[in-house]
């Protein structure tokens, strides 16, 4: 398998340090990964600036190529200017901190997964539930089985799989399930503070408010020590909304 490796966090994270190793287990692995943490900048793509690409390495020894710019970019850049050809899948993570519900619009790590599906290239990103992980051995592990799950099962045109981890041994983990985007939110605010020179600053803070009681949602089987693995895609119609819409009769509508 000819297999992208993107993140959000950096290229220099732990978290796609452990993924790449493990998927080099399974196929040829190349790292395009952002030059510093790009969290929450969701799919943002890089237009009126120019991107540096430059060689990283690890111990030495070469890693992959680092992008002054987004995880969408990255996704790009790999494609299209480093790999010249679409790889068999791209992987996004192993993210630190879980990309469930409303996080999914925002996440970076998602995004560049999101990139690789407008592509038309199978993709999965994969988080763990956690801003302090110490392991990332197991969702590594989830990883690659989902990686050759899709290489023989396929994937949807413009579908990605969202997998999320809860941060525990794996003897405690009850199991991996099939999951919906859950509907939690945030409820958050720009904290008011002030700098040593006596400047205003705010910083964003809140917390998250769950509004999913049922285990077919990722958040709430993450919360109940499941694997969740969620099928989403680009397509933001409200098709329900949509149907009811046509009650409106908005071609009758005068200009």
């Amino acid at each position: 398998m000819k297999i992208l490796i993107s993140n959000d966090d950096g290229i220099s994270s732990a978290g796609i340090y452990a993924l790449a190793q493990e998927l080099k287990k399974i196929g040829d692995v190349t790292v395009v990964a952002p030059l510093t943490e790009q969290s929450a900048v969701g799919h943002a793509i890089t237009m009126k600036l120019p991107l540096r690409v430059k060689k990283h390495y690890i111990n030495n020894e070469f890693f992959g190529y680092a992008v002054d710019g987004t995880p969408a970019d990255c996704t790009k850049m790999g494609v299209r200017n480093i790999l010249q050809m679409n790889p068999d899948i791209v992987v996004s993570g192993i993210n630190h901190g879980s990309n469930t519900a409303t996080n999914t619009i925002y996440s970076g790590t998602v995004s560049a997964a999101r990139e690789a599906a407008i592509m038309d290239i199978p993709a999965l990103a994969i988080s763990v539930a956690s801003h302090d992980v110490t392991d990332f051995t197991l969702a590594a592990q989830i990883a690659a089985r989902f990686c050759m799950l899709v290489k023989e099962k396929g994937l949807t045109r413009g579908t990605l799989l969202n997998i999320n981890v809860p941060d525990k041994p794996k003897e405690e983990i009850k199991g991996i399930l099939l999951t919906k985007q859950g509907k939690s939110k945030w409820d958050d605010i720009y904290e008011k503070r002030v700098d040593p020179y006596g400047k205003d600053y705010y910083w964003l803070t809140g917390t998250l408010v769950p509004l999913d009681t049922s285990m077919e949602y990722d958040e709430c089987a993450v919360k109940n020590d499941y694997v969740a693995v969620t099928p989403i895609h680009f397509d933001l119609t409200d098709h329900e909304t949509y149907d009811k819409m046509h009650s409106w009769n908005i071609p009758d509508l005068s200009l």
